[in-house]
């Protein structure tokens, strides 16, 4: 061996076994390949998720508009059928109030034309009701009460079953099923004892 402050000589050292530092070099060599391998991949994941992130929130976005437009929508829907739902009603009537601004304006009518007139626009007005569904509730004498349709003035002994129609004070108005005005009736209590 030499010394310790002298110059070593490659000549005169021993031949050294590398096989195993070649070994410990390649484990390590081994390990930072995997270590750069995974960082890739994990950047390669990162990437993934954060592209897929952006489109679901592009989508997001889009859907969100979407949604906001379709509520704008319908609420606009809903102002203009406010706005015009009784159009349909209103054109059914012009026609009633024409005969009847007719009717008064002729001065000299004797009383059997004021009826024809009257009955005529009775008629327009009754076509009227029926194209925008609108349907009179006039219960006859002996009906059963309907507390949906009808309401009671007032009850009174009667001979006719407790909770049956006694008399119609008002008729009642439906449009499409909907209760416009309930008919007004007075409803028997049943016989007086």
């Amino acid at each position: 061996m030499s010394a310790p402050n002298e110059p070593l000589d490659p000549k005169n050292e021993p031949s050294l076994d590398t096989s195993e530092q070649l070994e410990v070099n390649d484990g390590q060599d081994q390990a930072q390949d995997a270590d750069a391998q995974a960082q890739e991949d994990w950047a390669t994941l990162l990437s993934e998720a954060q592209e897929k992130v952006a489109r679901y929130h592009d989508e997001l976005l889009r859907a969100k508009a979407e949604v906001e437009n379709i509520r704008r929508r319908a609420a606009d829907d809903v102002a203009k059928a406010r706005k015009f739902g009784t159009e349909s009603f209103a054109e059914s009537l012009i026609p009633v109030r024409d005969s009847l601004e007719a009717a008064l304006a002729q001065p000299d009518q004797s009383a059997e034309a004021w009826k024809d007139g009257v009955e005529v626009t009775l008629r327009q007005l009754n076509g009227a009701f029926e194209r925008n569904l609108l349907k009179e509730v006039a219960p006859a004498e002996g009906d059963a009460f309907d507390p949906h349709q009808h309401q009671a003035i007032s009850t009174v002994p009667s001979s006719l079953p407790e909770g049956s129609v006694v008399q119609l004070l008002q008729k009642g108005y439906t449009i499409a099923e909907r209760v416009l005005r309930p008919a007004l009736v007075m409803v028997s209590s049943g016989q007086s004892a």
